[in-house]
């Protein structure tokens, strides 16, 4: 099962590369991953239908997690549904997406990786990992609801998803921590093993935690009162209906109330909720079907209506209920996968899913109409189905429920499973009418060629028929599943076709009878619900909270984000300052050791500082505030350098100079000179605060040394970084290998900073323009007119970017050893002064001068790669040097040690950290990149711009005679922004 998943992941990351090869074939390549497992799945089916296979991989071995797979006969069935189904519904959408569609290999790819995150979801054994791969099909499923993100209701449908789904994710996370506790394990089984020990422990700890993983299961299945986003989902390509929505996603908390209800069905509370929910489920969801004009959302109301039968059946508890369950939970992925894929094809054929312009379909298609009637008939319960075989269960289950100790409830789930019966009868119909039948006065429906579309909705639905006729050979399967699902002690049923003349088979013709009067008064019925169509819903809820709490959010962000900063600093220092006396106060006594200088040449530096520090109080100007700020900076590298700390000097140093040009770059979109447009009015008040603060700094500074009473860590690091890291430098070492998991955090945190930069700078793309010198030849030829090759170094006059030549000199001398060197530092890092970070550095302060002395051109020319692919392959070497350990057995970023004597170069010693500072160096180079390329060439874009809108004349009229906007011909005409042109 551990090979399936690797396979899943494989094949995930392969497929959009493929795509440009391939094209839209690319999907049959990815049908390979869930093909393979439904093969070994089969292969497993002895073991797994006779006590379970169980699988156990190391993953955390300090925090006692593992990577624990577990597949019974519950798992079983779920797999097969999972990987069958999408694999076909894999192979279908080679003829859904039509040739060259754009985002094809990432959709192959996403729906690839959604389908092993749900098979491993089936058969994971750990409630950790089953809650990893539990949001990794919410994130999977966000994705392919919004593939086509031009579409604003894509998007909406999107988030909708997302935000409902994970916010249950989350409380089933807590749920099932709590009951990890108190069970003492992790394991799924373990803590359903326990579950009767749990129930008898006095509090309301094991019901609140249970309420809390049910709250997951039902927000992932869009059970009522969640079941608003499901509908809103169907704006995504039908294929993914096809399978999240029919086959797999919506099954998986069907899955977990099924596996947790032999331990929990009789807990307080829990037959009660799925009861009422399941009922209203098929009430609101039928009810809300007979409505719809779009085939499509009609199956969605359809679907909310079985999720609800199916958590009805899946959560009683009792065999011959759960029997019917997990009937049902098959013959539902095989019948609405089946419709979902035909609607697509009435989509693709007609261009066309309403019902009102649908018409004599039936006639210009007759084996589609076959195809959707025996998946229709299989969801209205008629044989010899599967899904006739589904509901006689549960009717019978529940019949029998009626002489147990909860008759009360059971009456209710039966009258409530007949009536929604009854809708599904009559929606069933409603979707047959109207996407086959001819209708009077409507325009005879041309369709195109199906091309391929037919195939798999005819396989499905033959599934179908054919699972319903082999009853008796499924029952083998389904049986034990059964009894996974069901409270122990009592004896699952054998299933079969017919079981004669008996009360269910009353019910299922009443359910029939009553579905085609309800759909002979169609009419009547549609009038009735136009006049209730202004009743409050589920999704108009949903929207009304949200539109709360964005006016919460801006009301709560207008108070407290006031674009203010010495506001900011002074809610920021008045914290830090009240905690830090509050706890010199209350936590005293203290002692204080206090040594003026540990050498005199700190002295000097220490006055040095000292007097830059105040001047920046008497600055005028903006920059040279900056610079006496840096000065300070550069101060601290020196006082490293005395203490013998070279690395921390250069790192300190790169950092202060990258930092000092960052500060440049912004201070040109402000007014030269200080407090010009907003003098400040408390500068006496400010000086005696920012005392205090820093007075305050001071003391816990002296304090905390003080207070020392252990020995220093710092005395161990050496020898630890020899003998762990295979290396000299404690602090390269400790960054890379000894507390690399940090490292890795910082790295996502150094992306997400570059992000917001760019974000708050670039307005309408996030896309990299910089201007390539190759892009200027139309103004810059390679040759001159004589022939004679191009001069190194270009005038001002044949590049317009106005630059210093003795600059330029200076820089294009000094960059390429600078690169050298920078990579010097990467390689040297380990053992000698350097690393990933400060040689990151390095090559961006070498960016940076071509920046400054050649401008968006020069930086162009100078790194020819957009930021944030440098970004996201520095993270994903980094993350794969952590993982990759793993492969081999041990720990995450466990390091290797190499060394040999190679010709010419002598004894080498190679250590694989190194991958890991490879990361470090790429990330801080793209972050430099992006600051250079926000803060920098797009500054002087907007600049430039800026420049080239005209100023209209205000005393010009408005409007011409004619009428015409002057106004508008004024924008139009702008060189600037309508015809590319540059400013004079």
């Amino acid at each position: 099962m551990v090979t399936v998943l690797v396979a899943f992941a494989i094949v995930a990351l392969v497929v959009p590369a493929l795509t440009p090869l391939l094209g839209r074939r690319v999907f049959f390549v990815a049908a390979l991953a869930p093909a393979a497992a439904a093969v070994v799945t089969i292969a497993q089916s002895g073991a797994a239908l006779h006590g379970g296979v169980t699988e156990r991989s190391g993953w955390v071995p300090q925090l006692d997690l593992v990577i624990a797979l577990r597949m019974d006969a519950l798992s079983w069935v779920l797999a097969l549904v999972v990987s069958i189904v999408g694999a076909l519904v894999l192979v279908y959408c080679a003829s859904y997406f039509a040739p060259g569609e754009p985002g094809t290999g990432r959709f192959a790819g996403v729906l690839t990786a959604f389908a092993g995150s749900m098979y491993g979801l089936v058969v994971a054994d750990d409630v950790i990992v089953l809650f990893v791969l539990w949001e990794a099909t919410t994130v999977f499923s966000y994705l392919l609801i919004g593939h086509d993100a031009a579409k604003r209701a894509s998007r909406a449908a999107a988030m909708q998803a997302l935000v409902v789904t994970t916010a249950g994710g989350l409380a089933m996370l807590a749920g099932l921590v709590l009951l990890s506790v108190r069970a003492g394990t992790t394991s799924l089984s373990g803590i359903i093993a326990a579950a009767p020990a749990l129930i008898d422990q006095p509090g309301p700890l094991v019901s609140v935690s249970v309420v809390l993983v049910l709250l997951g299961a039902l927000t992932k299945s869009a059970i009522v009162p969640f079941h608003f986003w499901l509908p809103a989902a169907m704006a995504a390509p039908t294929p993914v209906s096809a399978y999240l929505h029919a086959a797999a996603m919506v099954k998986a908390g069907i899955y977990l109330v099924a596996r947790l209800a032999p331990a929990f069905a009789l807990l307080g509370g829990w037959r009660e909720t799925v009861t009422v929910l399941g009922v209203l489920g098929m009430l609101i969801g039928g009810y809300r079907a007979l409505r719809q004009t779009d085939l499509k959302l009609l199956l969605a109301y359809g679907t909310v209506a079985q999720l609800g039968f199916l958590v009805l059946a899946a959560g009683w508890g009792t065999p011959e209920i759960a029997l019917g369950g997990v009937v049902l939970l098959v013959a539902h992925a095989t019948f609405k996968s089946t419709l979902f894929l035909v609607v697509g094809a009435i989509d693709h054929v007609t261009g066309t899913r309403d019902l009102g312009r649908l018409s004599g379909l039936g006639r210009r298609m007759p084996w589609l109409a076959v195809v959707a009637a025996l998946a229709l008939v299989s969801m209205a319960g008629i044989p010899p189905t599967i899904g006739f075989v589904a509901k006689e269960a549960v009717l019978t289950g529940f019949l029998e429920a009626l002489h147990g100790p909860d008759a009360g409830w059971a009456w209710f789930a039966l009258v409530g499973v007949t009536i929604g019966s009854v809708l599904t009868v009559a929606y069933s119909l409603r979707f047959f009418w109207g996407a086959f039948a001819q209708k009077p006065g409507a325009e005879q429906t041309e369709p195109h060629a199906l091309h391929g579309l037919g195939v798999v909705p005819t396989l499905l639905a033959l599934t179908g028929l054919a699972l319903g006729l082999l009853t008796p050979l499924v029952a083998h399967g389904l049986e034990p599943a059964a009894r996974a699902a069901a409270i122990p002690g009592g004896e699952v049923p054998h299933l079969a076709l017919w079981h004669g003349l008996e009360p269910a088979l009353g019910l299922s013709a009443l359910t029939l009878a009553g579905g085609l009067a309800l759909f002979a008064l169609r009419r009547p019925v549609e009038a009735l619900q136009h006049r209730f169509a202004g009743s409050p819903s589920a999704s108009g809820t949903y929207r009304r909270i949200m539109r709360g709490l964005d006016r919460v959010a801006t009301g709560l962000t207008a108070g407290v984000q006031r674009g203010s900063l010495p506001y900011y600093l002074t809610v920021i220092l008045s914290v830090f300052v009240a905690g830090a006396l509050a706890n010199l106060v209350l936590g005293g006594p203290w002692s204080f050791r206090v040594r003026f200088a540990d050498s005199w040449g700190q002295v000097p530096v220490m006055l040095v500082m000292s007097v830059a520090a105040i001047a920046v109080l008497t600055a005028k100007t903006r920059f040279a505030a900056a610079v006496l700020v840096g000065v300070t900076g550069y101060g601290i590298s020196v006082l490293f350098v005395l203490h013998g700390a070279v690395d921390l000097a250069l790192t300190q140093l790169v950092v202060e100079t990258v930092t000092l040009i960052a500060f440049v770059l912004v201070l040109r979109r402000l007014p030269p000179r200080i407090a010009t447009a907003n003098p400040s009015r408390f500068r006496v008040v400010r000086a005696l605060f920012a005392g205090l603060a820093g007075l305050t700094l001071a003391v816990v500074v002296i304090v905390a040394a003080s207070a020392r009473t252990a020995r220093q860590l710092w005395l161990d690091l050496p020898a630890l970084t020899k003998s762990f890291g295979h290396g000299l430098n404690v602090v390269n070492v400790a960054l890379v290998d000894l507390r690399g998991w940090d490292t890795l955090g910082e790295l996502t945190v150094v992306v997400a900073a570059a992000t917001g930069v760019a974000s708050l700078i670039f307005v309408n793309s996030r896309e990299d323009t910089l201007p390539r010198l190759r892009d200027m030849r139309d103004r810059v030829p390679n040759e001159r007119a004589d022939g004679e090759p191009r001069a190194w170094l270009p005038t001002s006059a044949a590049i317009p970017t106005g630059r210093s030549a003795l600059l330029d000199v200076v820089v294009r001398l000094l960059f390429h050893g600078l690169i050298v060197l920078s990579v010097y530092l990467l390689f040297a890092g380990h053992n000698a002064v350097g690393g990933g970070f400060a040689g990151g550095l390095v090559a961006g302060i070498a960016l940076a001068a071509r920046y400054l002395a050649g401008g968006p051109a020069e930086l162009g020319a100078a790194a020819p790669v957009r930021a944030g692919r440098l970004l996201g392959l520095g993270v994903a070497i980094a993350a794969i040097t952590a993982i990759v350990p793993m492969s081999f057995g041990r720990e995450a970023l466990y390091s290797e040690f190499f060394e040999a004597t190679v010709p010419v170069l002598g004894h080498v010693e190679f250590v694989t950290a190194t991958f890991f500072d490879i990361g470090v160096y790429l990330v801080v180079i793209g972050l430099v990149l992006d600051v250079l390329r926000s803060l920098g060439a797009e500054v002087d874009r907007q600049r430039t711009e800026d420049a080239t809108v005209p100023v209209r004349d205000t005393t010009e009229p408005d409007h011409a005679d004619d009428g015409t906007d002057l106004r508008d011909a004024g924008r139009a005409s702008s060189p600037g922004r309508a015809t590319g042109g540059s400013p004079a």
